[in-house]
């Protein structure tokens, strides 16, 4: 059964259309990316499957939880991180992490906060100060932070901003190893195309409130005729005004 799945979601705004018949799934360890230029409805998509805007027609499922109704169960199993995100100033990492620990309801916190931080190599910073961390490493904690209790989904809004080559590789292997232990599905967007090829198996790309691709990075690329991931977000960017369809070759859920 699908962590995440939604069906032809609309959102108006007045006389703009914002979405128009998104429909996407996500499988349990899947790797998925949500990519989209600047007003084609990826942040207003994302705010309807985390339940935090309602859509004006289609439904959104998160592990079996029909949103709105059941979004208090359904977001207890989804983690999220975004690189903008604040922490608490006058907290040490540990003590932040256990305060969202038992706000998780985890009975054990001290064992899991290890864990967690040992997987992206940041064991050193538990003792540190919120206030004395880089903007690197708050991204870090961050992340930490969203999968402490071992969500079923984690979404993440640009991962790796803020981050140098090195801890970007370091976040990635730590994703990809939370996949395979836990099953854990990921769904993430950013404006990185070369991270996106590294780090996920599929792409849904969204072009003016659609659907316009939904594969593996590669193909998409080659569909659209370019070399990279990074060509065609450029291509569909400067395509973004006149509403491209569905291409018929596309996977749909």
């Amino acid at each position: 059964m699908p962590v995440l799945e939604a069906h032809g979601l609309v959102k108006r705004y007045a006389s703009t259309v914002a979405v128009a018949g998104v429909s996407l799934s996500v499988e349990p360890a899947e790797r998925v990316a949500l990519l989209g230029p600047n007003g084609a409805g990826k942040t207003t998509t994302l705010m309807m499957l985390l339940g935090v805007i309602t859509p004006d027609d289609g439904w959104v499922e998160v592990c079996g939880h029909r949103l709105p109704n059941g979004r208090s169960q359904a977001l207890a199993q989804v983690g999220f991180s975004a690189g903008y995100m604040p922490l608490a100033e006058r907290l040490k990492v540990h003590e932040f992490l256990r305060t969202y620990g038992e706000l998780y309801g985890l009975r054990e916190t001290s064992g899991r906060i290890k864990e967690s931080l040992d997987r992206f190599r940041i064991g050193h910073l538990a003792d540190t100060m919120c206030t004395q961390l880089s903007s690197g490493q708050r991204t870090l904690v961050g992340m930490v932070k969203a999968t402490l209790h071992e969500p079923r989904l984690l979404v993440l809004d640009e991962p790796t901003t803020s981050l140098d080559p090195e801890v970007a590789q370091r976040v990635r292997t730590g994703l990809q190893d939370l996949c395979r232990e836990q099953g854990t599905a990921l769904l993430i967007t950013s404006h990185n195309m070369v991270e996106i090829e590294r780090l996920c198996e599929r792409v849904v790309f969204l072009s003016a409130g659609r659907v316009v691709a939904d594969d593996e990075p590669g193909a998409i690329a080659a569909r659209y005729g370019h070399q990279d991931l990074e060509e065609t977000f450029l291509f569909l960017a400067s395509q973004s005004g006149s509403e491209p369809a569905p291409q018929e070759t596309d996977r749909m859920p």
